[in-house]
């Protein structure tokens, strides 16, 4: 973990995969991104100018860039489609389903503006269901890192391994809590605290939220277990179910509260027959055109819902 000074400093994790892709793309000459007209946004416009003969502007066409990436995959490279997450979750999603994903090609969907970050931008743009969709889809993994450098770390392995990956990204700048030095595995929870009276998972942005969380909770006399959960699939079953010796989980996630990461884990914990959960996201509605922070606080994604929430499971 970072010290906590270096807690302070905050990057959005779009500029974690701008700066990522361009070392990949050095290191191996089938990395491919493939543009939809929006480079400035998704932060690949140093990409498109160190390496202009790996990098597809394709306009805007989402549809389309799922297609040309699919049949880049068929040649042994390895293509990024970058765009905003609504477009490359919900337009493309018949074509990552028939195209990427039915005949398992080597295809990664990298996506700036996941969940409430757009903030005012409004919700036309805030993806709050592109994690769930496509942790349906066969084949596909799907991961969101928590800040900068875990994130970069994912975008790494991402590359590494075959097949199809949804890498989801904020646009608004969220807290570093990792230093360059932290390992992940994709498909492996990242273990931040140990604990026994309560369980915490969450993902992404919210991260940071349940760490500070967890700090309150500590300091009440609550032994708190906390998760990193960055890949929602493959979902890390075995550390879920380590949380069921603690028996009271709690979720939280910058996504809809349907088909996310309560979702998943309230699924293994459905199928293991005990345990209770409490999950803290998105309350299945559309966001509007407002802050960030005001975003989270009408969801009750908050540092003061999650010590609430705990608390109460403890009575």
């Amino acid at each position: 973990m970072s010290t906590a000074g270096s807690v302070l400093t905050k990057k959005a994790t779009r500029e974690a995969f701008g700066d990522e892709i361009v070392e990949l793309g050095r290191e191996n000459k089938n990395i491919y991104v493939v543009d939809i007209d929006i480079g400035k946004s998704c932060k690949t416009t140093a990409f498109s100018q160190q390496f202009p003969n790996q990098h597809v502007n394709v306009g805007i066409a989402e549809q389309n860039a799922a297609g040309l990436a699919a049949g880049l995959a068929t040649t042994g490279k390895i293509p990024f489609v970058s765009t905003y997450a609504v477009f490359g979750s919900l337009r493309m999603a018949e074509q990552i389903r028939q195209e990427v994903c039915y005949p398992n090609l080597n295809v990664k969907i990298a996506c700036s503006h996941g969940g409430l970050t757009p903030a005012n931008d409004g919700a036309s743009h805030q993806s709050i269901e592109d994690m769930g969709v496509l942790r349906t889809i066969p084949n596909m993994t799907v991961i969101m890192g928590a800040d900068y450098y875990s994130t970069r770390k994912l975008v790494k392995q991402a590359a590494e391994m075959y097949g199809p990956v949804y890498l989801r990204f904020t646009r608004d700048t969220v807290p570093m809590i990792y230093d360059e030095h932290e390992e992940f595995i994709i498909g492996k929870a990242k273990k931040v605290k140990e604990g026994t009276d309560i369980a915490i998972i969450a993902n992404g942005d919210t991260v940071y939220l349940a760490l500070e969380a967890a700090k309150q909770l500590e300091a009440a006399g609550v032994s708190v277990k906390l998760l990193d959960m960055h890949t929602i699939k493959p979902l890390d079953r075995e550390a879920v179910v380590e949380c069921l010796h603690v028996g009271k989980i709690i979720t939280v996630e910058d996504h809809n509260i349907l088909n996310g990461l309560g979702s998943a884990v309230c699924e293994v914990v459905a199928e293991e027959g005990k345990g209770v959960v409490r999950r803290i996201g998105v309350q299945d509605q559309f966001g509007q055109s407002a802050p960030y922070e005001k975003l989270l606080e009408l969801n009750g994604i908050t540092i003061e819902n999650i010590v609430a929430t705990a608390k109460d499971l403890l009575k």
